[in-house]
């Protein structure tokens, strides 16, 4: 077995992940899918903490700004959201003998725990997976600004981005042939270009921390396994 070059991490999923056909709802086969992932790594030894959004079930500007919804308001409709995605993983993973906890930013006690930064900590230490819902728990912010805090919250070793591609590239290579990969870029750098990997406030948390992040496609044979060893995948993001 490889050895750990990161030991805790926090891996950040899209709810497109989860999505069946046409991106919408919740494919039990994608969570069986995601959950083996995050098996794999938890049993090389990582502690794993993931943060889900909630695009695959409700989407707040197309769904409800468009319409006139207040933003607040569809924003708290985002937050629930990624709470039934939070149980979807949760469910999958205890499936696999992995106990797994569900923390969230508002508190809907009868199905999750609240967020208490040293309790999270805790179940991390003890081999639990532990999956954060409800985002920050304010409006306003991403769930990739709630996957920036609570990887510095818990001290995680690094931010594991995890998308369908395998890096990130000047412009959208499905479109552009000629799009330019990069293997490694400087936080100033991704802000400058703008990558749509994650929003800039996310990645301002990130530089400002020193956290690093890293950018692959989970649907890559092997790819988190080698991010977690510290082999060259995707892109790392850095100072």
């Amino acid at each position: 077995m490889a050895a750990l070059k990161y030991r805790r991490i926090l891996l950040k999923l899209g709810g497109e992940a989860l999505a069946g056909e046409g991106g919408f709802g919740i494919n039990p086969d994608q969570a069986e899918f995601l959950a083996q992932k995050v098996v794999t790594i938890i049993k090389m030894g990582v502690q794993a903490a993931l943060v889900i959004g909630g695009g695959n079930l409700w989407r707040g500007k197309q769904d409800g700004l468009d319409h006139g919804m207040e933003r607040v308001t569809a924003d708290h409709m985002g937050m629930l959201a990624t709470v039934m995605n939070a149980l979807a993983l949760q469910d999958a993973l205890e499936r696999r003998n992995i106990p797994t906890r569900v923390m969230t930013g508002i508190e809907v006690r009868a199905v999750a725990e609240p967020y208490i930064q040293r309790r999270a900590i805790r179940h991390l230490e003890k081999g639990r997976a532990v999956i954060f819902g409800a985002g920050t728990g304010n409006p306003y912010f991403t769930t990739d600004t709630a996957a920036s805090l609570r990887a510095m919250e818990i001290d995680a070793e690094i931010l594991i981005k995890a998308t369908k591609v395998d890096a990130v590239y000047d412009s959208d290579p499905k479109v552009n042939a000629n799009a330019q990969r990069f293997d490694r870029l400087t936080y100033i750098d991704a802000l400058n270009m703008r990558v749509g990997v994650m929003d800039s406030t996310a990645m301002a948390m990130c530089m400002d921390n020193d956290l690093p992040i890293c950018v692959l496609n989970l649907w890559q044979e092997g790819a988190l396994e080698a991010v977690v060893s510290g082999e060259a995948i995707g892109t790392l993001i850095t100072a």
